[in-house]
């Protein structure tokens, strides 16, 4: 046993419970040898933790230096954009555990994050705009490849399935969901912004209680979050929060199903301002950020589920999720989104604009210009700049 044989036995040891525990022991039974022998090569686990980041770049690098130079030597710049989109996608695609490692170590991580994106993505023009390019194509793939990956307990090895995603990938970073790009050009989207505020949807019996819940998410995540921490921010003694949930998972999901769909009455309530689709979907948009931003404690709870797991076995009512956007007619090729899988990629996206938002910036000085773009790049894709 080396070092490797260790890294590459936990990157599948605790990739298989998605991280959610990180314990040596693990390991030493995954290999069938003692803890003790786990130390001569280790110190710890955050040296461990730190070895397999090691790997992580090492590999990653390697497989995405040929297609990184060739984008670089590209004369056409959205070429060299899809090559190294798909080959972004192709990675974590074959590499599930490595995927599940760098969604929280390094995805999860602002400055491990930063740093890859920037040795990969340094042929685009930066600019001043936020967010940039390379975060919306990166931040894109993300959740895509997850959604790829969703429900499989082992790495995926059809190659005509990895062939059709990839093709998939390609279409939507190239011309996302195929809007017609002269009527987007002619939106107005001040006058979408000024169309008026609208109250926030009513709030229910637990609604304070509910809010409670929040705070303890975003303090310390929903697996962390124990009933304690809620009973202190509610004012209320352990023993009493039994009488509103059966349990901390029944907890955990009133709230984010409460949320969903509150976030769906809101976005409902700006999309019908608009009886066209395109202005429909950008109202939409606007509404979830608006509410979110609104809200902060949600939105550091949903946070937690953007750049930790992206799935707690809690899932909202699928009709009401869908009906954010049930006027769009999907375009892209694959069949990978469907009306709720849209709606949560377009949640997604948005979380991930307010939390990653330009140093020294709170959630209402990101701009309206940042989901103006962040609009663009969902609907014509790459086009769309």
């Amino acid at each position: 046993m080396n070092k490797t044989d260790i890294i590459e036995a936990a990157f599948q040891v605790w990739g298989r419970e998605l991280f959610k525990t990180t314990s040596l022991s693990q390991i030493a039974q995954a290999l069938g040898v003692t803890k003790p022998a786990l130390y001569r090569h280790f110190k710890n686990k955050d040296d461990l933790l730190e070895g397999m980041y090691v790997y992580y770049c090492d590999h990653y690098m390697g497989f995405m230096k040929a297609s990184y130079e060739k984008a670089v030597e590209s004369r056409d710049n959205n070429q060299g954009i899809l090559l190294m989109a798909r080959n972004l996608a192709e990675y974590h695609a074959r590499h599930k555990y490595l995927f599940l490692f760098s969604l929280v170590e390094v995805y999860g991580d602002e400055k491990r994050d930063k740093d890859l994106l920037e040795q990969h993505w340094s042929f685009l023009d930066r600019g001043d705009a936020y967010p940039s390019q390379a975060r919306l194509i990166t931040t894109a793939i993300f959740f895509l490849v997850t959604l790829f990956h969703k429900g499989r307990l082992g790495p995926c090895t059809g190659e005509e399935e990895i062939q059709r995603f990839l093709s998939f990938i390609e279409g939507v970073i190239s011309h996302g969901l195929g809007f017609d790009k002269t009527l987007v050009d002619a939106l107005d989207f001040e006058a979408l912004e000024k169309t008026g505020t609208y109250p926030m949807p009513p709030e229910g019996e637990n609604e304070a209680l509910l809010k409670a819940v929040a705070s303890a998410v975003a303090e310390a995540g929903p697996w962390n979050a124990s009933m304690e921490m809620v009973a202190h921010h509610s004012g209320l003694s352990k023993s009493s929060l039994y009488a509103h949930f059966k349990n901390k998972a029944d907890m955990l999901g009133q709230m984010f199903i409460t949320e969903f769909n509150r976030i769906v009455d809101y976005a409902e309530l700006g999309a019908s301002r608009s009886g066209l689709p395109a202005e429909q979907f950008y109202l939409a948009m606007a509404a979830i950020a608006n509410y979110l931003r609104s809200r902060s404690e949600i939105l550091i709870a949903l946070d937690w589920v953007r750049t930790r797991r992206l799935d707690l076995g809690i899932h909202a009512p699928p009709s009401r999720i869908y009906r954010i956007f049930a006027n769009i007619e999907l375009k892209e090729p694959g069949g990978f989104l469907t009306g709720e899988t849209l709606a949560q990629w377009v949640l997604f996206l948005i979380v991930n604009i307010l939390m990653r938002r330009p140093e020294g910036t709170s959630f209402s000085e990101v701009s309206n210009e940042s989901f103006r773009i962040l609009y663009r790049f969902i609907v014509l894709g790459i086009e769309g700049w």
